[in-house]
């Protein structure tokens, strides 16, 4: 029998050494109620980076995108929900340096806002609230800000260390203010990574697309990801045949913090799946099928013992 900590040393992570550290990009995760404007403020971010030439807009979605003011990058995750980002982070996969939580300045706090904030808690990153909707005529700032005591949650007006910007997603009202609040909170975190390295990150989503088969959002965290890497997610394994960028180009790499589509998988991996580069196609053949036996073995108990529990009742 192989000793499975053998096989798992092979993509076992590594501290990198200080110099070798270069400054990353923020990684930005918007959560809020599903109808404060989560949607309207990424748009706009995206929009205000679209270059003037590319018409129509945006074509496609990807679940992460990066938008560049000035050299100065911040990668935005669109979390498709609550249970993905729980799932992401049941999974040990610390995928975000900052949550912006979404508030609307005419309707304060409700049941999802009560929860970004937990699952913000829970994930230890810090937030920065964004008071959207404020050119509405019952919008109420201060309200939401009290309201927001309520959840230990103070911000800097009153005294607190939470930084709060009010905006308005439609009409683009402070956007600026909200992105230098995200890099001056990217400061203080002093985020850093080595590019220099094999490629680690995290599954963003994934799906199946005609003629292109099994595509899936990469996260990149540590190392740069090029076309050709043999890859190991989850039990699959794979090799990059193309990566694309949120624009829709092909591309020949992605460094830390930038979330790619990457092209290669044989099925769909799940949201939260570890993607490691490997050295070889024997080790990534090795550590899937080791993952995938765990699975099974897994999944074999699972339903022996709700068997058992059927019969016991």
């Amino acid at each position: 029998r192989v000793n499975e900590d053998d096989i798992l040393k092979e993509i076992e992570d590594f501290k990198d050494e200080e110099s070798k550290l270069e400054t990353k990009p923020p990684v930005v995760t918007i959560m809020g109620h599903v109808d404060h404007g989560k949607t309207s403020i990424l748009d706009a971010f995206r929009s205000s980076n679209v270059v003037a030439g590319e018409s129509g807009g945006i074509t496609q979605h990807i679940g992460a995108y990066q938008i560049n003011n000035n050299n100065k990058k911040i990668t935005f995750i669109d979390t498709p929900g609550h249970a993905a980002f729980s799932n992401m982070r049941a999974r040990g996969s610390k995928t975000t340096d900052i949550i912006i939580l979404v508030v609307a300045a005419d309707d304060s706090l409700k049941p999802q806002t009560i929860e970004s904030i937990a699952h913000a808690k829970a994930a230890k990153v810090p937030i920065i609230v964004a008071i959207n909707k404020i050119d509405l005529p019952t919008a109420d700032a201060d309200k939401v800000r009290n309201d927001l005591l309520t959840q230990e949650i103070i911000v800097e007006k009153l005294q607190g260390e939470v930084l709060d910007v009010e905006i308005s997603a439609l009409k683009k009202i402070n956007l600026d203010k909200l992105e230098e609040a995200i890099h001056l909170q990217s400061d203080i975190l002093n985020l850093k990574a080595n590019p220099n390295r094999s490629a680690r990150g995290v599954i963003i989503e994934s799906k199946l697309e005609k003629g292109r088969g099994s595509v899936a959002t990469v996260l990149v965290q540590k190392g740069t990801l090029k076309v050709s890497d043999i890859f190991v997610s989850g039990s699959e394994w794979g090799k990059v045949k193309a990566l694309i960028d949120d624009k829709g180009n092909n591309i020949k790499e992605a460094k830390p913090s930038m979330p790619v589509e990457v092209l290669g998988f044989d099925s769909n991996p799940f949201a939260g799946d570890d993607f490691i580069v490997v050295e070889n196609e024997s080790i990534a053949r090795k550590i899937a099928e080791y993952r995938s036996d765990k699975q099974k073995i897994h999944k074999n108990k699972v339903v022996k013992s709700n068997v058992e529990d059927m019969f016991q009742k």
